[in-house]
């Protein structure tokens, strides 16, 4: 399956002024269906929502599972329609409240990770307190503070027997985002494939889901050298040679979302300052934060909406909104000599752009946010939004 994406143009007029994301579904279910086709048969996709919350309900059948990491990602999803049974409930910290009201609640079917003994202690007691089995995956650390330690792990899968109210139905492991090393999600899985051989020899453990982010990485900038295909295909070969037979499950974000956003933001003000030409946008880096980006010494890529094709005969550096000089889009770019108005098209804004920037930083307004749906109509699912409330103290609050 294949898909263009319209030219910026077409999307560009939808609003002149303040910045907008235009998420494109078409883009989605294509990407979707280059995964499936280039990963092993019967691998199980997975969807972070923090990702891109936005894209979630229509990401959601395109997929098998949804992995959510907060209350607030979990309220969001039900208001979406996500059928429960698909949820991870995945996070470092999970409040007590939050297990007691998903374990209690009988309509939930989903699976919740264990990231420390406390979380199993807490997941296991609402589990036995609801009069139900609850299944959940042991994460294994990957030496940061996400995870459980090996032998933690062991020890549990060992003692499993004294807790019947908990299904372990499986492993999952994630060591980070824009991995480009297929040695290194080589080594990853073998490692997994490893403790799970030791789990069932020593143990008499058969896992029967194995849940793996590879972190698969999104060629955002001019600069990078990798070839986004070829981390794909060293990935499936990898998975070929694990000895473990049980289900398999892949949790991606990035590597579904990015390539589905685009970021529109408009020139409001061109100046020069000690021989340097500055455009200054509505947007900024608290709107557009793309992994590895530092002060626009890197170059995304990006469209100087209906004027690519003239001379870019001139150097700009693209700054953002933010009283900050940390602020930088793009340092160094040759474009024609910009104008007021003038709009810039960024791609590959469709991963944690949306929601991973200091967005209450000055109480900016947020970008609003279309979706471009299979059938090519635009919805407009959020206007722009003022934050000054949000940053507001109530002084009269007793």
């Amino acid at each position: 399956m294949t898909h263009t994406m319209p030219r910026p143009e077409t999307l560009a007029g939808l609003q002149a002024e303040g910045a907008f994301y235009v998420f494109d579904i078409p883009a989605l279910a294509a990407r979707v269906a280059q995964l499936r086709a280039a990963l092993p048969s019967g691998a199980a996709l997975c969807y972070a929502v923090k990702a891109n919350p936005f894209i979630a309900r229509a990401v959601a059948p395109l997929t098998d599972r949804f992995e959510i990491c907060s209350p607030g990602e979990w309220a969001i999803c039900k208001a979406a329609g996500l059928p429960g049974e698909k949820a991870v409930i995945s996070g470092v910290y999970k409040p007590e409240a939050f297990i007691d009201a998903l374990v209690g609640d009988p309509g939930f079917a989903g699976t919740l990770t264990v990231e420390s003994l406390l979380q199993f202690t807490q997941i296991a007691r609402a589990a036995e307190a609801a009069g139900r089995r609850v299944p959940m995956l042991l994460r294994l650390t990957n030496g940061s503070q996400f995870g459980l330690d090996e032998a933690d792990a062991e020890a549990l899968i060992a003692d499993r027997e004294a807790h019947p109210s908990v299904d372990i139905a499986g492993i999952q492991y994630f060591s980070g985002t824009q991995k480009t090393s297929v040695k290194k999600l080589r080594r990853e899985l073998m490692a997994l494939d490893d403790f799970i051989a030791r789990a069932r020899d020593a143990h008499g453990y058969d896992a029967r889901i194995l849940e793996y982010g590879p972190g698969l990485p999104a060629a955002t900038f001019e600069e990078d050298a990798f070839d986004p295909d070829a981390v794909l295909e060293g990935l499936t070969a990898a998975l070929s040679e694990l000895r473990y037979t049980g289900a398999l499950a892949l949790e991606l974000g990035r590597g579904i979302a990015a390539g589905c956003g685009r970021y529109f933001t408009h020139v409001v003000d061109v100046k020069r300052c000690q021989g340097q030409n500055y455009a200054v946008t509505d947007g900024g880096l608290h709107q557009l934060t793309y992994f590895g980006q530092f002060m626009g010494m890197k170059h995304p890529r990006f469209t100087l909406v209906n004027r690519a094709d003239e001379p870019a005969d001139e150097v700009w550096n693209l700054c953002g909104a933010l009283c900050s000089m940390n602020d930088i889009l793009v340092k160094q770019a040759s474009l024609p000599r910009l104008r007021v108005g003038d709009t810039l098209c960024f791609e590959n804004a469709g991963a944690y752009c949306v929601t991973e920037g200091m967005s209450l930083f000055l109480s900016r307004d947020l970008p609003a946010i279309y979706l471009r749906e299979m059938d090519g109509t635009i919805r407009r699912v959020r206007d722009n939004f003022e934050t000054a409330a949000l940053n507001t103290p109530d002084y009269e609050r007793k």
